[in-house]
């Protein structure tokens, strides 16, 4: 096993996440066969896929948590098979995990949740700790007298907000968001999405996305990877994504949700939409 050095860095072609001619199967059920996926430095990228299309198993191969049955996947240049359990886990604390409905410890108070990885990976000063939980409290925009409260008393973009918190606690250079917007009335939604945006410009953060919300995909990706026939078929941006000759494709895209989404795009990149994608997006009960 080789050892990774804490600073490792992407390499020279600039990719944070390369993932090449991967399978994975469980048993008979194989999930991803020949996949290729990369992200560079500094994108944000969404994946998306059907139910059961393996977008969480893939995730779950770039981080570390499961191995592939075949192919590799390197993460910061390094590939993850052949790192020894300490060089793993300095890579994974390069990396902050949103999962999907925040999964803050219900037993831990909102300061002790963002403490909860500095205090796993790191030995942190207490006062240097309770410097740097306010201030990532203030990163995500909660006042700090929230610190003492416990999750329950929180409201649910809170909770998503309190969930950020704890992913970047560690300053990491590589975010993954698990259906960031999932369960927030549209208002949080817009407010969480300005929040994604911010962080990712004023951190140099690069981004992986996890998103059933064709809004939030439309508004904060860089290029959107889509994942079918167990293979990433595409992955580019939005409206270079949409106009991809596919079945699951036409069905995302350019139903009624989909062009609704495409439209909101500035009109230089709605331009590069099909032609399909631009038929109005007004339901039945809007007419």
């Amino acid at each position: 096993m080789r050892t990774a050095g804490a600073g490792g860095e992407a390499n020279p072609a600039g990719y944070v996440i390369e993932v090449r001619d991967m399978t994975k199967r469980y048993g008979r059920n194989v999930i991803h066969e020949h996949l290729d996926f990369d992200v560079r430095q500094g994108e944000i990228v969404s994946i998306v896929g059907g139910s059961g299309s393996g977008k969480t198993t893939l995730v779950r191969q770039i981080l570390g948590l499961e191995q592939p049955s075949s192919g590799t996947v390197r993460v910061f240049g390094e590939d993850l098979a052949t790192l020894d359990a300490d060089s793993a886990r300095v890579m994974r604390s390069r990396s902050g995990m949103l999962f999907q409905h925040g999964a803050l410890f219900s037993s831990l108070t909102v300061f002790d949740n963002i403490a909860q990885p500095l205090r796993e990976l790191g030995r942190v000063p207490e006062d240097l700790l309770h410097e740097i939980v306010m201030l990532k409290l203030e990163m995500v925009g909660l006042p700090c007298k929230h610190a003492s409260k416990m999750p329950s008393a929180l409201s649910g973009g809170m909770v998503k907000r309190v969930g950020i918190a704890r992913a970047i606690a560690l300053e990491p250079e590589l975010l993954f968001l698990d259906e960031p917007t999932a369960g927030l009335d549209p208002r949080a939604s817009d407010e969480f999405v300005d929040l994604i945006a911010t962080l990712h410009r004023t951190l140099g953060l690069t981004v992986v996305m996890i998103t059933h919300d064709l809004d939030t995909m439309v508004a904060l990706s860089t290029r959107v990877a889509v994942i079918a026939d167990r293979k990433v078929l595409v992955a580019a941006p939005v409206e270079e994504a949409a106009s991809v000759d596919h079945p699951f494709i036409k069905e995302y895209f350019l139903g009624l949700r989909g062009r609704r989404a495409l439209q909101a795009l500035p009109p230089e990149r709605r331009a590069k939409l099909p032609k399909a994608a631009l038929e109005p997006a007004l339901s039945s009960v809007e007419l």
